[in-house]
């Protein structure tokens, strides 16, 4: 094969090589732009960091970019006076504000309740809240120990689907984290981490924030991209999680009075509307007494219950993950219409384990009063106190102060989850696996958001019931 020649003589390459050519050059050119825009991107970020740690910037364009206001900068102590009883006791056993011994490696990060899990939201997922607020000085706080303990919280929950609320506000340039930290952060999670997160809320995002995003934009990957939502009022979470369970520091609540009230008239956010009074068949958010009056039977276990169960013990028991995935919103919400409408709802023309297993845990978190009851809630968060060898009748002596239909619902749950563990060499859901799900689900406190400190003993508590299982309820 010969070599064609151009107009003016010289030889000319064949037209598969140049594009082949071309499109190398192109690539080395893509590379190229894109570690300069990220090497731009660095710079401008540290100087725009730069510009934000002075207290008396005269530009007004960046004065809209400052972090959090002066005041911020007082580092109040935290809140304590949110906590119950028993949330008062573990501080004072484990060390104020920590759910870990003081020789905890750990200890030193937790004590600061920077990171907090408080159940699940509204989809069935975990929800972890990160509180900017709450982060002292940078000599205060070891920031790549901050990491690995954010690491090890989640290491107990990122096989699960789950949710994290990220509060901005307090956020200052005392005690702001490093963009090289960041940047690392966002390296060492993993897609083991990265994976079923399925929502990142961003609350009170400030110019700041989202200009940070714009410019991580490049290492973000589109998928972890549509994940991040911002969240400009606390009355938004509502439609994601209850937020009288969630940990929000008294400074954010604060915060968000001030910006509110800010607002001019037509602006106002719109309240929460009254609740309504149950509908006739409502079956969410009604008190266990009342399901037991309105069942034709008087069954004391709840009918949701009952044809959940019933599915999943059917359908269910060998689906891996079960009780650890969400569910589609839609269908979640359309279940729980259903049913408060006096609808009959069939699981299997769904064929879905994930939506008949949500539909239980929002069943359970719903309840006006947990199925374990306030008055329970104080000797449960402590009974770590109680010796092993005593633990089964001290449980015997807590059960019999429930209403027969919570015991009897307890029961039902607890020797239909034994079934699951019975086969978590398939569906990996042992004792410890369906302790972590179920315990948030089971026990809250009336006076307190949910916190690290009452999740374990809860968590513990629960993993009890399923070991003792056979004991507890031989009668």
């Amino acid at each position: 094969m010969f070599r064609r020649r151009d107009t003016q003589g010289c030889t000319a390459l064949p037209k598969a090589v140049v594009s082949k050519r071309r499109r190398s050059h192109l690539g080395n050119w893509h590379s190229l732009c894109r570690r300069l825009l990220q090497d731009m991107a660095s710079d401008l970020l540290v100087d725009l960091q730069d510009d934000l740690a002075g207290e008396d910037t005269p530009n007004s364009a960046l004065d809209q970019l400052k972090l959090s206001p002066m005041e911020d900068k007082q580092w109040p102590p935290d809140d304590t006076a949110s906590l119950s009883k028993s949330e008062t006791d573990i501080a004072k056993q484990f060390g104020q504000g920590s759910h870990l011994k003081w020789d905890d490696p750990y200890y030193d990060i937790a004590r600061h309740q920077i990171v907090e899990v408080a159940g699940d939201d509204n989809y069935g997922r975990k929800v972890i809240v990160f509180s900017a607020c709450r982060m002292p000085p940078h000599h205060e706080l070891d920031h790549h120990k901050l990491l690995m303990y954010l690491k090890h919280t989640l290491d107990q929950y990122v096989e699960s689907d789950y949710t994290l609320i990220y509060f901005h506000h307090g956020l200052t340039s005392e005690n702001k984290p490093s963009l090289s930290w960041l940047r690392d952060a966002y390296r060492e999670f993993d897609r083991k981490y990265k994976k079923n997160i399925k929502a990142l809320y961003i609350v009170h995002p400030t110019m700041f924030v989202r200009t940070l995003l714009i410019l991580f934009k490049p290492l973000i990957s589109f998928k972890f991209g549509r994940k991040l939502n911002y969240i400009n009022y606390l009355s938004e979470l509502e439609d994601i999680v209850k937020c009288e369970q969630l940990v929000i520091p008294t400074r954010v609540r604060d915060y968000d009075e001030k910006i509110k009230a800010s607002l001019k008239p037509t602006a106002q956010v719109p309240r929460s509307p009254p609740s309504s009074p149950p509908l006739p068949h409502q079956q969410f958010g009604v008190a266990l007494s009342e399901l037991k009056k309105r069942s034709p039977n008087k069954e004391d276990v709840p009918l949701v219950m009952r044809e959940t169960i019933s599915f999943l013990t059917e359908h269910g028991l060998q689906t891996e993950g079960i009780f650890r995935r969400s569910a589609n919103v839609t269908l979640v919400k359309n279940i729980q219409h259903k049913y408060n409408s006096g609808e009959a709802v069939n699981f299997s023309q769904m064929e879905d384990v994930h939506l008949a297993a949500v539909i239980l845990k929002t069943f359970l978190r719903e309840l006006p009063e947990p199925l374990l009851t306030y008055q329970l809630y104080n000797d449960i968060v402590n009974f770590h106190n109680v010796e092993s060898t005593s633990q089964v009748s001290a449980i015997h002596s807590m059960l019999k102060t429930l209403p027969e239909e919570n015991y009897a619902s307890l029961k039902f749950l607890i020797q239909f989850l034994v079934q699951v563990s019975a086969q978590c060499e398939v569906n990996k859901m042992n004792h410890t696996n369906l302790a972590v799900v179920f315990g948030p689900n089971l026990l809250w406190g009336r006076d307190a958001a949910m916190t690290l400190s009452a999740i374990g003993p809860i968590n513990n508590y629960t993993r009890t019931l399923l070991d003792q299982h056979a004991e507890i309820f031989s009668h």
